[in-house]
């Protein structure tokens, strides 16, 4: 699939989905639907899914769309040589522990929380190390538009075992890492993220525009 090619598509959905919003007549109502139902084609062929697998993806749109925020956590072993990593039920893969940042809990209250429920373990989050725009970082294609917000815990007490929806959790050598659900992290992030803690370089990354 053309990356670029399906950003510009997500683009003129998004466009779409503004212009319906805000839209005063029916000429620009029309048009505009015309606009959404012509990216959900698009979605449909760079995909290989079907129209109708595409818009029940998206909900109705009733305020202005943002990006969604997703957050992880990066927990090292005392020697700082191991990372902790949670095994996906979706795709029997691992990754950092962490996912949709809800309503009503701070980016730090999330990470926390989701680490406890994926691995056992009780952690606080100490800093931000990092905000990724998944755009900019080979992970999969998808339809939305993510941050992904990556913090360094430091574990305060539990034992390790697999939360609810998860198949297993371990703390893995960063130089061997298995193999990773890469929709959700990637082994670059992984290695940015554990240099920056190792050196103690306290600056958040953030990503630049090419």
């Amino acid at each position: 699939m053309n990356e670029g090619i399906l950003e510009e598509i997500k683009r003129l959905k998004n466009m779409a989905d503004i212009g319906l919003l805000y839209a005063d007549n029916q000429f620009d109502k029309d048009r505009y639907t015309e606009l959404l139902a012509m990216s959900h084609r698009l979605l449909a062929k760079v995909s290989g899914n079907d129209e109708d697998s595409i818009r029940s993806i998206f909900l109705p749109v009733t305020e202005y769309p943002t990006v969604k925020t997703d957050v992880r956590a990066l927990v090292l072993s005392d020697d700082k040589k191991k990372v902790l990593l949670a095994k996906e039920s979706v795709d029997g893969k691992w990754t950092l522990p962490g996912g949709w940042a809800d309503i009503g809990e701070t980016p730090k209250e999330a990470t926390e929380k989701e680490v406890r429920e994926e691995t056992g373990l009780i952690v606080e989050a100490k800093r931000l190390l990092a905000v990724f725009d998944k755009r900019m970082h080979p992970h999969p294609p998808q339809p939305y538009y993510i941050y992904k917000l990556v913090f360094y815990c430091e574990v305060l007490s539990g034992e390790l075992e697999s939360g609810f929806d998860m198949l297993g959790a371990g703390f893995f050598d960063i130089h061997n890492l298995p193999e990773l659900s890469t929709d959700r992290i990637l082994d670059s992030q992984i290695k940015l993220l554990h240099h920056k803690v190792v050196n103690n370089d306290l600056e958040a990354y953030f990503d630049q525009p090419s």
